[in-house]
């Protein structure tokens, strides 16, 4: 009976960790498209050239 509940827990904690890591590469992936657009959309300075794409 121990057995069976131990191999349920791993059984449960693996399917949450795959299902975490299946939701943050669909987060890294929107976070990347939304960082692309951002550097291919943005504005130019005022002397005419391409501003950073950064605010540092």
């Amino acid at each position: 009976m121990v057995l069976l509940l131990l191999v349920f827990i791993i059984v449960v904690i693996l399917g949450g960790l795959g299902f975490a890591v299946h939701v943050l590469w669909w987060v890294a992936l929107v976070l990347f498209v939304l960082w692309l657009l951002g550097f291919l959309l943005r504005r130019p300075t005022h002397t005419g050239a391409r501003g950073r794409w950064y605010r540092w």
